[in-house]
């Protein structure tokens, strides 16, 4: 299955990178601006990963006040294209097939698809758009910018952004003779606390364990930045194309040993590598603390019975000084293969869904975080954070993290199959099956015959 999943991928690469038709436009950023439309209203199709519920309930409310305010001109429909992998596998099948007709006019992809997009010779670079209009991107916030640039270019609009926080359970902190005011923010300091608030009933059964999330490879891309190491080799991707990647450094190893020991003593739940699992259990309070998005921050308030707590994302060690966390979440793409008069619709849709009170909408109905800083000073905005003081947090986070290849994040066209990898070494040593360093170097090994046949693939495009 494996061989067959590669296979497929180079066909598609290969079909890929033969670029656009001739009234389309290519990544080189080569693009009819005279191009009309012969017929108005403009009809946009716009490909998204939410499903029922707030956030698709957003979308479509930010469609429609757009489509009202361009009546007659430009028409969006917002599209459930599936969730995030789906989306993206759902996307190369349509580049695959060589029709414009099957792909959209613009696309939300999560942020480890972004070297395979900007690979694809799909899209046209966000930079195209910003260049020929000046279009100043001054209060857009530059640590989230920062991911989706290489060499100062921007490939696509971050949209839904979210960065990783230590979420805890006062009460149970204040129950164990911790300061609710002071939480961990080291591994160090993690193990001690979760020593504390690790509970046990008159049986000897565990009632509440001190720590637990899921087995899930953002957080130890996030370890890794908060070291201020990078992921991938030659700069995260950013120098030139990666082509190994690291999470067997001693770093990374240190964090998974570290969780491997805290669920080995009994002062960790292993809920697997499911997320869901892993939020329930901290809502149902049987974790007193957990590594979890932003974007759970609402459902964690509304679900606890508990005073809930925020946190910056811990470090590995209290000596580290520099790195930071890195943003998750998706951005937005054009396509290339669609007429230029749609691709410029579907920009200034793009354009619509950044600005300030935007998302400021953006930001209150799904609680992902403010692309655009004016929103932060929003009416709207300023109250809902009132409201949930917690989610300052990540906004102080943010702001003092400093972006440098760490931080930016690792760039790697098999992303995806690499995050799996990691998750695969991970759950190995945290199960006991094999210590860290082992599980680590094998979980690099197999994934690395994808990176090569990948950069193998996109070498001449």
């Amino acid at each position: 299955m494996k061989r067959l999943a590669v296979l497929v991928l180079l066909l598609l690469l290969a079909a890929a990178c033969g670029g656009g038709n001739d009234q389309q436009t290519s990544s080189s950023g080569n693009f009819d601006w005279n191009s009309k439309a012969p017929a108005k209203p403009v009809k946009i199709t716009f490909w998204h990963g939410f499903s029922a519920g707030a956030n698709q309930d957003a979308v479509n409310a930010l469609a429609a006040k757009f489509s009202d305010a361009h009546k007659g001109e430009i028409e969006v429909t917002p599209v459930y294209a599936g969730d995030y992998d789906t989306t993206f596998a759902k996307l190369k099948a349509a580049i695959q097939s060589g029709k414009a007709d099957q792909l959209p006019s613009m696309v939300q992809i999560y942020d480890i698809g972004t070297r395979f997009m900007i690979d694809s010779q799909a899209i046209t670079p966000a930079q195209t758009f910003i260049d020929h209009e000046k279009y100043s991107a001054k209060d857009l916030e530059p640590n989230i910018l920062g991911y989706y640039q290489i060499n100062g270019k921007l490939f696509s609009m971050p949209w839904n952004v979210s960065t990783p926080l230590l979420y805890f359970n006062r009460d149970a902190f204040s129950e164990a003779g911790l300061d609710p005011n002071k939480p961990p923010s080291t591994l160090a300091e993690l193990r001690v606390a979760a020593e504390k608030l690790t509970k046990k009933d008159a049986s000897g059964s565990t009632v509440r364990y001190g720590f637990g999330a899921a087995i899930y490879g953002w957080f130890l891309e996030q370890f890794t930045a908060r070291a201020d190491q990078t992921y991938c080799n030659n700069g995260n991707g950013r120098d030139k194309s990666a082509t190994k990647v690291l999470f067997n450094q001693p770093v990374d190893i240190k964090v998974v040993d570290w969780w491997a020991n805290l669920v080995k003593d009994g002062l960790a739940l292993n809920t697997g590598r499911q997320t869901p699992d892993a939020q329930n259990a901290f809502k149902a309070g049987k974790v007193a603390m957990n590594l979890e998005s932003t974007g759970t921050l609402r459902g964690y308030q509304a679900a606890v019975k508990f005073q809930l707590g925020t946190a910056p994302y811990p470090k590995v060690e209290s000596s580290t000084t520099a790195g930071g966390t890195i943003i998750g979440g998706a951005s937005l793409w054009v396509l290339n293969k669609r007429p230029a008069y749609e691709q410029k619709a579907a920009w200034e849709f793009e354009k619509f869904l950044e600005q300030g009170d935007s998302m400021a909408y953006w930001h209150t109905h799904t609680g992902y975080f403010p692309v655009d800083k004016k929103s932060l000073d929003d009416p709207t905005d300023k109250d809902w954070v009132a409201r949930y003081p917690q989610f300052k947090t990540a906004i102080d986070q943010l702001h003092s993290t400093k972006l440098d290849k760490a931080t930016q994040g690792c760039l790697l066209g098999v992303m995806p199959a690499t995050r799996q990898a990691a998750e695969v070494g991970m759950e190995t040593a945290i199960t006991g099956k094999a210590p860290a360093k082992k599980a680590m170097d094998d979980a690099a090994a197999n994934i690395q015959p994808q990176i090569d046949q990948y950069n193998q693939a996109t070498s001449g495009s």
